[in-house]
């Protein structure tokens, strides 16, 4: 027996037509959404990120003047009231910032000078947690207490009063720590070596070694070349070993290694850079480490 069909069998027909449902069904759910009322828009930005709400603001204006109100990004600066007061004592022109968000920009593209000049800390913009840069005098640098191996300069383009510049040694050895109670919960980080290479010696052909370790918790160790100049020589010991890459400050960096931060424990990052092959080094200068988020 055959049974014909009362209408035609065209399914490339039926997926258009369910094609043009879904789009017109969006358009629906669109229109609700722009009809939502200013308030309600600024609660739901409130919890996204940063970017989201810049991206959000494309919509419209009602969209826009929810996504810059002061509800939003209130929600986006950090939550430690002291941290902002600490900071606006410090600069009190920020106190002037006409609207959250003009002070969440301050925050984020400005590192802030703290603790007497051995640390700064800043924003991350696109997430608004915490990122911090060690100072070269907060770290531990092997034989820095002596004029013959280093020398502690000022250069204008650095954001700390000092620097540490190497003037000779073979034990190339420095460590700095961190403890995770003061960087953003439930975050994944990563360590950087921040540094300048002027006229460099002993660098060639040295794989240096990098590591990052959290007291009972995780570790990382990588050897990585720093000379910038590899690219143009073929040496066997640092061929494809990652190099560093140059900042938008002008100084370079290099990732030491990751760790994420529950913020459940109260723990002690350690970071290290060692290269103690006996080649006497020089030409290197040392801003800190920064620790920032992935």
């Amino acid at each position: 027996i055959k049974i014909e069909p009362s209408f035609p069998l065209n399914f490339s027909y039926r997926r258009k037509e369910i094609g043009h449902f879904k789009t017109r069904l969006e358009l629906l759910r669109m229109t609700e959404i722009l009809d939502l009322p200013e308030g309600c828009i600024a609660t739901i930005l409130s919890r996204t990120t940063p970017v989201d709400a810049g991206r959000f603001s494309l919509i419209s204006k009602t969209f826009r003047s929810a996504a810059d109100s002061d509800a939003v990004w209130n929600q986006f600066l950090p939550s430690d009231s002291n941290f902002i007061a600490s900071v606006v004592s410090q600069f009190p022109s920020l106190a002037n910032a006409p609207t959250k968000k003009a002070l969440y920009l301050a925050l984020s593209d400005h590192p802030i000078i703290v603790d007497h000049g051995y640390k700064s800390v800043q924003l991350d913009r696109k997430s608004g947690n915490f990122r911090y840069m060690l100072a070269a005098r907060s770290l531990t640098i092997i034989w820095s207490d002596h004029d013959d191996y280093w020398k502690w300069i000022d250069l204008p383009y650095s954001r700390f009063p000092e620097v540490a510049e190497l003037l000779n040694v073979c034990w190339f050895d420095i460590h700095g720590t961190i403890n995770t109670v003061a960087l953003s919960s439930n975050t994944e980080y990563a360590a950087y070596l921040v540094f300048k290479m002027v006229d460099p010696h002993g660098f060639q052909n040295r794989p240096v070694e990098l590591s990052v370790f959290v007291e009972g918790g995780h570790s990382s160790t990588k050897n990585v070349c720093l000379d910038p100049n590899v690219r143009h020589r073929s040496h066997n010991r640092v061929v494809g070993l990652q190099c560093p890459t140059v900042r938008s400050d002008g100084w370079s960096e290099i990732e030491m290694g990751e760790f994420f931060n529950s913020g459940i424990e109260n723990e002690e990052v350690h970071m290290k850079v060692l290269e103690t092959a006996g080649n006497w080094k020089r030409g290197f200068f040392v801003e800190g480490i920064e620790v920032r988020p992935k």
